[in-house]
Formats: structure tokens, C-alpha cells, sequence
């Protein structure tokens, strides 16, 4: 969570928000974010799990991709070269996580596509992309758009997410709709009279959802969301330690420009039409891993004692040999213990593998676990 250029660090629209709620803020991305309010990461942690927590999001960044004949066809080919995942199959009112991929098959950035169902917006596609890669991934779609089709960022909105199992009763609370949406569906619902576009989704592994709010009115809605006794302002410690527990990529640590989906175990996310036919940058690597197998795989880990694997420890297997290192690593409050993930070799990523982590200059146990720590709770 480091700033390394020397610019300012900017602030999300809600900073005096932030300030007013207690928060503590570090550098993010480029952006002065909360780390956490007074309650604190472990408290905002389990907040979250057993009601609703609020997050500010809108440090990342929101794109329209759009054709101008309002065919969602040409959009939709367009971004099929870009993507692994298939998007002329989208039905209007859905979202699909995907990756850009690069020429050498390895990942740009993961991002979140979602056709809206409103007629207004037939032909386009609403793009949400990480904060650290918002300006290398709009030139990079950019550079190999069709003259019909554009990419426009979005400046205009704020976006926010409210996660946990008391989330849909609290947007059912200003839209009764809400709860019957399913999981990765969007669609228009109105919050504190204001209409929004709503997503079923999220970064925790919880139910929850997330909204795109015009900039005018999201202090409104912010405040209003937090009216309700059952919802707490969340910051990006806890929102990490949700993340890790749920299995969920980090980007820039989990997955980077020299990992390909496959070895980071997003098969999931790429159709079987495109596992065969192809068309998309670095389909080469990728569909040869698909039928082949990954050099590396990524997992879970859990130590076997109370010690912290952070980013970088060296894995080896019981022999001694290297055999990978952790991207991700902390205490996962849920499962009152350490937890990682990290890439270790193929032959050494089977369940129940004994590994040792090499912290603080000696060797510790660990075993190699599946993935997620802690199940979804999806809405399907």
C-alpha cells in the first residue's frame, strides 16, 4: 500500500466524509485512502461479516466502452481481443470478471464488464478497473479500438460497495428490487431517491453490492446508507483482510503482466468458446497452459504456527529445494490464524503438500490448502 511517485496523492470526492467518520488514512494507488476508522481493521473485519460494511471505491477506475450505431455486437468483438472471457454472449442486466491479457499471455489487470439492460444504454459496456492501472489500461484499449467504438472515462460518479449478509436488506430498505437480484446482475435501483446503478457483487466473498452514484448526490447516499444501525464505514485493511480470506487476486501482487490466468487458477473466468477458438492477445501461452498445464499454479497456505508469511517469503519444499513464494500474506481474523497465497511449482500445488516458508531467517511449516479460507456466501 505504498506511494511511490513524488506527485500529490489525490482524494475520492467522500475524503471530508472519511474525516468526519474517524478514519486513518494511508497512501493507496496514488490516493489518500482510510485505512481503517475507530473501530479498527479487526472490528471493521467482523462488522462486515456478520452485518454491512461501506466502502469508498471510487479511487478506481470507470469507463464506457461504446459503438456509435449502438451495436453491442461491435463493442463486444472489439473487447474480445482484449479479454479471454467471451462478451458477445453478456445478456443485457449481467457483469462478467475478466483479464486484460498482454501479447505474452500474461495479465494487465482484472476488471469487471457489465452490459446495462436499459435501452438508453444499448451498444455500450460499463468497464471498472483497478486504481493503480486505470491510465495504462484506457490507452492499452484504446490503441486498438475500431474507429466506430470509443472508450470514454467516467468522471461523474463515485463508486461504493456495501458487503455482508445484512447488505440486501438494507438496499431493500430503498428499493425493494434489490433482494431479488442475483448474483453478477445489474441494474437501475434507486437509493435515497436517487437512481443508481447497482451491481450484485463485490470484493469480500460476501453478498453485497456495488453502485455506481452520481458524484452529485454521493454524499447524500453515503450518508444515508450509514443512517441505517446495521452498516459501518470499512476501510482497505479490512477490505484486504476480506479479500485474502475469500481467495480473491490482488493485482500487482497476486497477479502481474508476467502471469498468465491459468497459473493464477482463473480458468473459471475464460468460456469454453474462447478455450477453443482463441482470438484474444496472448492466446498462444494461454491456450497451450489449458491443454498442457501451467508451469506454476497458484494456492492457498496456512503456517502451522502463529507466524505472518508476507509477500516475498521463499517456499520450499521438505527437501529444501525453491519451489515458489507468497504474494499475499496476513492474519485471516475469520480463521484466527495466519494465512497466505502465493505460486509454488505444479508438481508441489496438490492440497495437503507439507512446504516450509522461510521467515525471519528459519525454516517454517506449512501446508498447502485450498482455496477459499472462508466460503462465499455469494447470492446465486
Amino acid at each position: 500500500m505504498t506511494h511511490l511517485s513524488n506527485a500529490p496523492l489525490k482524494r475520492t470526492p467522500l475524503y471530508s466524509h472519511h474525516v468526519f467518520a474517524g478514519a486513518k488514512f494511508i497512501p493507496f494507488s496514488g490516493y489518500e485512502m482510510p485505512l481503517h476508522y475507530n473501530s479498527g481493521i479487526l472490528e471493521e473485519h467482523k462488522w462486515t461479516r456478520e452485518n454491512a460494511g461501506l466502502f469508498d471505491i471510487s479511487h478506481m477506475g470507470v469507463a464506457h466502452l461504446l459503438d456509435k450505431n449502438r451495436s453491442y455486437d461491435s463493442v463486444a468483438q472489439a473487447l474480445e481481443l482484449l479479454v479471454p472471457s467471451e462478451v458477445r454472449s453478456l445478456a443485457p442486466g449481467c457483469q462478467r470478471y475478466t483479464q486484460l491479457t498482454n501479447v505474452n499471455g500474461g495479465i494487465l489487470d482484472d476488471l469487471i464488464i457489465a452490459r446495462p439492460i436499459d435501452l438508453e444504454n444499448e451498444g455500450k459496456l460499463i468497464i471498472v478497473v483497478n486504481a493503480s492501472r486505470k491510465d495504462q489500461d484506457f490507452a492499452h484499449i484504446s490503441s486498438y479500438l475500431p474507429k466506430n467504438v470509443s472508450l470514454q472515462p467516467q468522471k461523474g460518479y463515485v463508486l461504493l460497495a456495501i458487503q455482508g449478509p445484512a447488505s440486501s436488506e438494507v438496499l431493500t430498505y430503498h428499493d425493494t428490487r434489490a433482494k431479488d437480484m442475483p448474483f453478477m446482475s445489474v441494474a437501475m435501483r434507486t437509493i435515497a431517491d436517487t437512481q443508481v446503478q447497482v451491481g450484485r457483487s463485490g470484493y469480500t466473498g460476501e453478498d453485497g453490492f456495488e453502485m455506481l452514484v452520481p458524484l452529485s448526490k454521493a454524499g447524500e447516499i453515503w450518508k444515508s446508507l450509514l443512517s441505517d444501525t446495521r452498516v459501518k464505514p470499512v476501510g482497505l485493511g479490512a477490505r484486504n483482510c476480506l479479500r485474502l480470506e475469500a481467495g480473491l487476486c490482488l493485482y500487482g501482487h497476486d497477479i502481474d503482466e508476467k502471469t498468465s490466468p491459468i497459473e493464477a487458477c482463473l480458468t473459471w473466468s475464460i468460456q469454453k468458446s474462447r478455450r477453443n477458438s482463441g482470438g484474444f492477445l496472448g492466446d498462444q501461452r494461454i491456450l497451450s497452459e489449458l491443454r498442457n498445464g501451467p508451469f506454476r499454479k497458484r494456492v492457498g497456505i496456512k503456517p502451522a504456527e502463529k507466524i505472518l508469511a508476507r509477500e516475498g517469503t521463499e517456499i520450499s519444499d521438505m527437501y529444501g529445494n525453491h519451489i515458489g513464494h507468497v504474494t499475499s500474506g496476513g492474519f485471516g481474523p475469520s480463521v484466527n490464524g495466519p494465512i497466505a497465497m502465493g505460486y509454488v511449482l505444479t508438481a508441489s500445488a496438490k492440497i495437503g503438500t507439507n512446504i516450509m516458508l522461510r521467515i525471519r531467517g528459519r525454516n517454517c511449516p506449512a501446508v498447502i490448502t485450498s482455496l477459499p479460507f472462508v466460503h462465499h456466501r455469494y447470492k446465486r
